[in-house]
């Protein structure tokens, strides 16, 4: 642990012994960010994010603690809670919330005595790094923790194997893995769909291995998008609902989908069009409720991705590049009509600028170990789709739920990849939920980089309005999606941080470029259409 996110004031004491150690207090100006960059960290790191508040901020860390639970990140959130000498008498600042955590959570427990601290949070630590990282959450008696404040003679047990995800590698079963491979063999046009357990397990080099023994082309999910090179002759994209036509023209054509850490959930298949019922379906995961939840599995594999896969790779014949001609010959053809007709917004030259210019721009000049974090929205779709990962070294973290997390998830991250440069893409709407957190990012020069899709509005919001309307839109309609005008790099200079705006697509790539530069937090307010809007998904 190297990183705690905190709202004052919580255990105080334990804080103030933190002095000497080899641990960076990050005070926030609020519970849910502080619970977003506790996800941001342990995403990029593998390692349990802690996030802290006093009773009375409780209700706000686990609202944050929610896009944690989507995201299945090892968080760990710690609250005070109330005294039993105070409950059902209107105790200031608190209410009964232990409850608010159930369903955000995979576990949590009630400190009541300080001896059961030491096991309880060896426990915590299991628990989110164990089979499927999940976020868990203590409440530590008395309002701010107090209870920890008491003297007790307690044995310091460090359990070093549940200190990063994934904290086991269970193997897969030989037989289910030759059964596997018997299937991949006899499909004509199979699919394979990379999901989160992919970038939890590491197993990026092994999916594409595999798929270049076997010549099967790779989707992804929008969370394991980096997991192979755009430019992969067996690259598709993403799938689902933020997504790539070729991902879900693939899939729907496929006769075999093979889903590796992913529980094929409505995002990922843009609820479960694609592929469509009744395709067979292969199913590799570290947790057997989700083997065959969503689509009766053909083959069902239980383990850790990253071990399993090396067990197809060793037992797997390969296929010859001319066996897989006629459906890898399809798919590329389907991938080229994509990127032929979204060219001509990637390269646009308009003003107000496209967001797929913006997109494009950043493929071309993010370096190496570059790392985008991601808003959701507008800001999860326009990256999940028009950015092209040119190197295995670049990383991608989206958004899971909820909007505003991308700036203060940002954080997060950089906190836990100092080194890497790291570009935080967001839109003006998803910007303003945290935008106090500017002087976090000054106060603890966590240098990131935050693109502002400075739109003036809620702009996905606009077709939906314009259904509502029966499509004649009158009076202040406006007024459901648009906010006033504002720069983003005036306010960022105002907080200590860097500022510059752009306004025209040809100065994109040299303001990316100066603001990684600038060694300190930096906001690049790009004025962009407020009427250029993502391709919906058809069923």
């Amino acid at each position: 642990m190297s990183y705690i996110f905190f709202v004052p004031a919580v255990m105080m004491k334990a804080l103030t012994e933190m002095d000497d150690m080899p641990v960076k207090r990050v005070m926030v100006h609020g519970e849910k960010a502080a619970a977003y960059m506790a996800d941001g960290y342990a995403r990029a790191s593998g390692k349990p994010g802690i996030c802290m508040t006093q009773s009375v901020g409780t209700s706000n860390l686990a609202a944050g603690v929610r896009d944690g639970y989507m995201s299945g990140s090892p968080i760990i959130a710690i609250s005070g809670g109330p005294l039993p000498s105070n409950r059902y008498r209107s105790p200031y600042q608190q209410i009964e919330d232990f409850s608010q955590f159930e369903p955000v959570t995979k576990f949590s427990a009630h400190v009541e005595s300080v001896t059961r601290l030491p096991d309880l949070l060896r426990q915590a630590f299991r628990e989110a790094t164990s089979g499927v990282p999940a976020p868990v959450h203590l409440q530590v008696q008395n309002r701010g923790g107090q209870i920890i404040e008491q003297e007790a003679d307690l044995d310091l047990i460090v359990e070093q194997q549940y200190s990063c995800a994934p904290a086991w590698r269970p193997e897969p079963d030989m037989e289910c893995v030759r059964n596997a491979l018997a299937v991949l063999a006899k499909a004509q046009r199979p699919a394979i769909v990379a999901g989160s357990g992919v970038v939890w397990s590491r197993a990026q080099r092994e999916v594409v291995e595999l798929a270049e023994k076997l010549q099967i082309p790779v989707i992804t999910s929008l969370k394991a998008k980096a997991t192979i090179v755009d430019s992969h002759p067996l690259s598709v994209g993403v799938s689902g609902s933020y997504s790539r036509d070729c991902a879900n023209s693939t899939l729907r054509e496929a006769d075999l989908v093979f889903f590796i850490g992913s529980k094929a959930g409505g995002h990922v298949t843009h609820f479960w069009h694609f592929p469509s019922a009744g395709t067979p379906v292969i199913q590799l995961d570290i947790n057997p409720s989700e083997l065959g939840r969503n689509y009766p599995n053909t083959v069902s594999i239980l383990g850790d991705a990253k071990v399993s896969l090396q067990r197809m790779i060793d037992a797997a014949q390969p296929k010859s590049t001319e066996a897989a001609k006629a459906w890898l010959g399809r798919v590329h053809e389907i991938v080229a009509k994509w990127r032929t007709e979204n060219e001509p917004n990637r390269n646009s030259d308009a003003v107000p600028i496209r967001p797929e210019r913006i997109c494009k721009e950043i493929s071309e000049m993010l370096p190496p170990d570059g790392v985008v974090v991601s808003d959701t929205g507008h800001a999860g779709i326009w990256t999940g789709t028009m950015l092209d990962f040119k190197y295995a070294t670049q990383r991608y973290f989206p958004c899971a739920g909820s909007l505003g997390w991308g700036f203060p998830g940002a954080l997060g991250v950089k906190c836990a990849l100092p080194d890497k440069p790291v570009l935080c893409f967001t839109g003006d709407g998803g910007f303003y939920y945290h935008i106090a957190e500017l002087e976090t990012a000054r106060r603890y020069s966590i240098n990131v980089v935050v693109l502002v899709n400075n739109n003036g509005g809620l702009s996905q919001e606009i077709p939906l309005n314009k259904i509502n309307y029966a499509g004649r839109p009158l009076g202040n309609w406006t007024d459901l999606w648009t906010f006033t005008d504002n720069n983003f790099a005036k306010i960022a200079e105002d907080f200590g941080c860097g500022g510059i705006r752009v306004e025209k697509p040809g100065e994109i790539k040299d303001a990316l470029k100066q603001a990684f530069a600038m060694n300190k937090p930096v906001v690049v307010d790009v004025v962009t259409d407020v009427n250029a809007l993502a391709k919906r998904v058809p069923n």
